[in-house]
């Protein structure tokens, strides 16, 4: 097997555009981008492995590093960029032929790695989550933020600070660099994924989340056979899961009776090889789970597509 400290040096950037030739060589051997063996008793639902994709202009939003579909505005999708960019949150229409800016008043772009949208404290009010929770270049830091901020309800709105709260915490084993966040609909409560060559490690926020100190997350254990996760969604009606890598997609669908956290450990994931992209680190379902779009940072490429991918 190649050399690992090879690899971790090799992405330690984050811009090369074969990191996932890199990163398929090394986990062919166990198996990760291979179609894995099926659970006993659990049916999933299949996805075309075939996307069809729509041009992003350049220049706009090309360190894409998460994707959302919005609940105030239909056939959108939210998305962020990732560190040393502005402080804004993105409305991409699912053609890909509009982008509108949110700028966040007082937030700070350290890294900004995976969004979310869904509940919150008001039951009236969406939320998206941004989450600043990249921590790959050292020295790591302490603690991650994550900001709640209330879903505009208009393209033609701005959103204040008022509107924004901010999610602080920290892990209770160390710094951990990660860039999956997942929100349950169930339960309010935020899961974090670390981005690991192994040991990927599963941590809680439970709701309410306190916007007033600083939270240790609550370390729920390991995902097995899950590497270099770069980012994660559920589904609206919070019955299925997707956690993206590099090269693949990995599916869960809960069963009934059980949670996020019970199937993410312990069931075993439906893979999707996907076809490469500059660099993917964004995947959402759309809003009704009819399928799921993925995005990638333009790395070294001259462009990036939306990339749908819908249900058999």
């Amino acid at each position: 097997m190649l050399d690992d400290l090879f690899f971790m040096n090799l992405l330690a950037p984050k811009k090369f555009a074969f990191i996932a030739i890199g990163f398929c060589l090394l986990t062919l051997s166990i198996g990760a981008c291979q179609p894995s063996t099926i659970e006993k008793g659990t049916t999933h639902a299949e996805f075309e492995t075939t996307p069809t994709g729509v041009p992003i202009q350049p220049g706009i939003i090309n360190e894409a590093s998460g994707l959302a579909a919005s609940f105030n505005f239909p056939n959108y999708l939210w998305s962020i960029q990732d560190s040393g960019q502005p402080n804004a949150i993105y409305l991409i229409s699912k053609e890909g032929k509009t982008i509108k800016s949110f700028n966040l008043p007082g937030a700070i772009n350290h890294d900004w790695e995976d969004i979310a949208v869904g509940v919150g404290p008001e039951e009236a009010s969406n939320y998206i989550y941004v989450s600043d929770i990249g921590n790959n270049n050292l020295p790591m830091t302490e603690t991650n933020t994550i900001y709640r901020v209330k879903e505009p309800s208009t393209m033609e709105g701005v959103i204040g600070a008022g509107m924004i709260e901010k999610i602080t915490f920290k892990y209770p084993d160390g710094p951990r660099d990660a860039e999956a966040l997942l929100l349950d609909p169930a339960t309010k409560s935020l899961y974090i994924i670390s981005k690991e060559f192994g040991s990927t490690g599963l941590y809680k926020l439970a709701y309410p989340q306190s916007t007033t100190s600083t939270t240790t997350a609550e370390k729920v254990g390991l995902i097995p056979n899950l590497l270099l996760v770069t980012a994660g969604d559920i589904s609206s009606a919070g019955d299925e899961i997707l956690i993206r890598t590099y090269v693949n997609v990995n599916h869960w669908q809960i069963k009934v009776g059980t949670g996020l956290e019970e199937t993410l450990l312990n069931a075993t994931p439906k893979k999707y090889l996907i076809p490469a992209e500059p660099q993917g680190e964004a995947i959402a379902f759309d809003r009704n789970a009819s399928g799921y779009f993925t995005l990638s940072e333009i790395g070294n490429a001259s462009s990036v597509n939306l990339n749908y991918y819908k249900r058999k």
